[in-house]
């Protein structure tokens, strides 16, 4: 059990397609994702990440900025998306209806 003065390591993630950084903090009992962010000072790696706007999560869960981290997680920074998935789920079916793969009325596959 940690004292509630102690502090503890947590790691900052961010990933870009080609590249990678974890950064280790060490933070005190109460800090917040935001602030362990602004700490682990990511942006200088990073300078388009938007500290005002940039999603957070915990192991693949979002967190709001203002979330208190708890010994054992870790901050993860999310890249806004480059398509809406339901947008490119659409125009695949679409391609496949277009090309004959599937039934253009029912969406079964065709054999």
């Amino acid at each position: 059990m940690i004292n509630e003065t102690e502090k503890f390591s947590v790691d900052v993630i961010y990933a870009l397609p080609k590249q990678q950084k974890i950064i280790s903090v060490m933070v005190s009992p109460g800090t917040t994702f935001i602030e362990a962010v602004k700490q682990s000072d990511i942006i200088k790696f990073f300078p388009d990440i938007n500290l005002e706007e940039v999603k957070l999560g915990v192991f693949s869960r979002q967190a709001k900025h203002d979330e208190v981290l708890v010994p054992g997680q870790r901050v993860e920074i999310y890249r806004p998306l480059i398509a809406d998935p339901k947008d490119v789920r659409r125009k695949r079916a679409e391609k496949a209806k277009d090309e004959g793969r599937i039934n253009k009325i029912t969406g079964a596959k065709v054999s």
